[in-house]
């Protein structure tokens, strides 16, 4: 990369809440064939040149683990020059790149609550770039970051991930000198992940005042982004927007559940007619309080930005249920809405971490909706960076904060990830490029288990948000209150098995000799069943079990499991780790049923409960609103999470049964259970081989099927089987 020949540079003694804006001007004294702009920062950056934008990159460079890997954005900006018009050349042109800098995630204070600094806060606002352009004569230039660089503070005053963005429209920057300064080149790679985008806009649907008597928007669908104004005002006007994603119960503006992240856009306005994005943050929010505005100012002059990484869409739900169907598109925005540069946990509050946990939960949903290849090799290619020697994988990625030890699930993504990006997609590349991450995961836990061939007595987050806990139940923390009542120890040994079994399996894919975890995986087996086989009291230590195949009699347990259920008034009482296996091993053992109650649940605990709340993205907890309208915690409560959401398999796989018969879909096997409780449902997934379609419908005359599929596939309708070609295929009534 050319880049490396380039110097850091930065304004001297600015402190790091400073957005500077970085300056070259240079001229193209002959015709230019083609020109390019390598470029990277410590923050987050937007690069402006003669006046146009250079790139559709939002928040470039993106998220990575910085201490090891920062990506260098290369953009053709040919077009883009004065002087780049071969045609038009008779004399100098003058250009004016300006690259404005903010701290985004490389920079940012670290939430409260984690109770950790990030090391790279105070760190000035650096740069560094480089120009390269080709003349028609094959004479070829370089510009790069150095002392003959400019740099003034921007006109934005204050920018951040949790904080927004004010901005200053009156304020005209005086430059001055940049500074050379010294960081490392050793971190810097290419470009590695998807960009992020924007990708749709939103209008508001409703402007109205509330009860206090606040100026509320409400665009109608919770979602990641930003604000977007056009207007007319005079020079030193003000427009404060304040985001929020509900109302309280009685209708009034609410943002406790933001917790330390202030999340408002305030611009002070120039003379005459303007508009303005935010440049170097984003928001999560349903709705916008006008705080102040010019006169004049009206729904009309706003709109809403949707950003997510770039991905092509290749799964869609479609079924006769109209709350179901919202269901789906909750799941849907939700994915989109958290998967901006990496998997976060929520797109609002202040965390936004790549949380390892939620992104295995839900990465089998998520690589159905979407594809997700390059969005994951590179946050894997982060996975690896932060492991530490021993093994430790951090719980979140980039391990910015890592304020605990990684523990069972959330550690385990090392593992499951990959195995079912391979699955998915079909390439070997993911399970290769982990492999030794992987092995080094699961040597790590012997060295700090207190029982051979378990995974106990470790810090581990359990069953989080499980909703198990018995009557009377008083937890010793606050932590504590929210895992489920389910044995730490054998969840962490559960998902310690698994990850052995994975390596096992890739270990014969890759040709490797496995026989040293044959015989750790046949011990832990033993271990697990002596130490925990007659002890399966929760719903999720029973999915465990049952899904990560720990069970001595497997249909015995489902069967309790089943019983369980009912007698709880058919409901789940999983939580993270229990619910996204939770209907999968009913249906596998035959409760399609309770597993078909359990989905169509409009009551809470449900999926459909938040959609009876309006809900247009997965919650965070089953109950964020209760049904009196209170929420249920002001400090957790994000109404952005996609753990749950992770459901979306169990529908793909099981509902509509499309399912790999081979690795990445080139061969199939398609078994719907449709049941009585919906009309009709469709699948379609488009696969690396070609577009998967199975649907069905309740008719006059019975059930009709209709199947459509690219490959090889195994067909399964009420138990029959039929061995299929490329092809479509109907079943069953007309």
């Amino acid at each position: 990369m050319l880049i490396q020949n380039a110097s850091w540079i930065r304004m001297k003694d600015a402190v790091s809440t400073v957005v500077p804006v970085f300056r070259r001007e240079f001229g193209c004294d002959n015709p230019v064939r083609s020109a390019t702009l390598e470029v990277t920062c410590d923050g987050v950056y937007e690069a402006v040149l003669n006046g146009k934008r250079v790139g559709e990159f939002i928040l470039a460079p993106g998220w990575t683990e910085y201490s090891k890997r920062l990506q260098v954005q290369c953009y053709d900006i040919t077009a883009l020059l004065v002087g780049g018009d071969t045609h038009n050349n008779e004399k100098k042109a003058e250009n004016t790149l300006e690259i404005t800098v903010g701290n985004g995630w490389f920079r940012r204070t670290n939430a409260p609550w984690t109770k950790t600094n990030n090391p790279d806060e105070f760190l000035p606002a650096m740069l560094i770039a480089a120009l390269h352009i080709i003349y028609e004569d094959g004479s070829e230039e370089i510009i790069p970051t150095d002392g003959r660089w400019q740099v003034a503070e921007s006109t934005i005053t204050l920018s951040g991930i949790f904080i927004g963005e004010d901005v200053d429209m009156t304020k005209t920057p005086v430059f001055e000198a940049a500074e050379v300064c010294e960081y490392s080149k050793d971190i810097l790679i290419a470009q590695e992940g998807p960009e992020v985008h924007e990708q749709e806009t939103v209008f508001p649907r409703s402007s109205f005042r509330t009860p206090k008597n606040e100026w509320v928007l409400d665009f109608g669908q919770n979602l990641t982004g930003y604000m977007a104004f056009e207007m007319d005002a005079h020079a030193g006007e003000r427009l404060s927007i304040s985001t929020a994603e509900v109302l309280d119960k009685d209708g009034n503006f609410y943002t406790a559940n933001y917790r330390s992240a202030r999340s408002q856009l305030h611009y002070i306005c120039r003379e005459g007619h303007q508009s303005y994005k935010p440049r170097l943050t984003f928001f999560g929010f349903r709705y916008l309080r006008i705080d102040e505005a010019p006169e004049g100012f009206s729904a009309e002059n706003i709109h809403a930005v949707v950003l997510h990484s770039e991905m092509t869409r290749t799964g869609w739900l479609e079924s006769s249920d109209t709350m179901l169907n919202q269901l789906f598109s909750n799941i849907l925005w939700s994915q989109k809405g958290n998967y901006l540069d990496i998997p976060t946990d929520c797109p609002q509050r202040d965390e936004r971490y790549g949380w390892t946990g939620d992104g295995q939960i839900f990465c089998k949903a998520g690589t159905y909706q979407y594809d997700v290849r390059q969005f994951f090799r590179k946050w894997l290619a982060d996975m690896r960076a932060a492991q530490h020697d021993d093994g430790w994988v951090p719980e979140v990625i980039p391990s910015l904060t890592a304020y605990k030890p990684g523990g069972a699930a959330w550690s385990d993504a090392v593992t499951i990830i990959p195995w079912q990006l391979y699955e998915t997609y079909g390439d070997v590349t993911f399970i290769s490029d982990m492999y030794d991450a992987m092995k080094k995961w699961v040597a790590y836990v012997p060295t700090v288990s207190t029982t051979p061939y378990l995974f106990t007595g470790c810090w581990t987050y359990g069953d989080w948000l499980a909703l198990d806990h018995p009557e009377g139940y008083v937890p010793a923390t606050i932590e504590l209150s929210k895992r489920g009542y389910s044995n730490d120890d054998l969840v962490c040994s559960a998902f310690y098995a698994n990850s052995v079994s994975i390596v096992l399996r890739i270990g014969k894919i890759l040709g490797q000799d496995v026989s040293e975890y044959e015989t750790l995986y046949s011990r832990i087996k033993a271990a697990f069943t002596e130490r925990f086989g007659g002890k399966l009291n929760t719903q999720t230590e029973k999915v465990l079990a049952l899904h990560f195949n720990l069970a001595e009699n497997p249909q015995a347990l489902a069967n309790a499991l089943a019983e369980q259920v009912r007698a709880c008034g058919m409901k789940l009482q999983t939580g993270l780790l229990g619910t996204p296996y939770l209907l999968h091993e009913l249906s596998r053992y035959g409760h399609y049923d309770i597993a078909w109650s359990l989905l169509l649940r409009k009551e809470y605990p449900g999926w459909l409960y938040s959609v009876t709340k309006g809900a247009t993205t997965v919650w965070e907890h089953w109950d964020g609103i209760k049904p009196d309208g209170t929420f249920w915690d002001d400090d957790m409560n994000s109404y952005n999470h996609y753990a749950y959401a992770s459901v979306a398999d169990w529908i793909f796989g099981v509902a509509c049964g499309i399912k790999p018969a081979a690795p990445g879909f080139s061969k199939a096997r398609i078994e719907p259970h449709p049941d009585a409780l919906l009309g009709s449902l469709s699948a379609v997934l488009d696969t690396v081989h070609g577009r998967i379609r199975s649907a069905w419908k309740y008719t006059d005359s019975g059930i009709r099927y209709e199947i459509d599929t690219p490959v090889e596939t195994e067909i399964v309708i009420g138990g029959v089987t039929k061995n299929v070609g490329k092809g479509k295929y109907i079943f069953g009534a007309d």
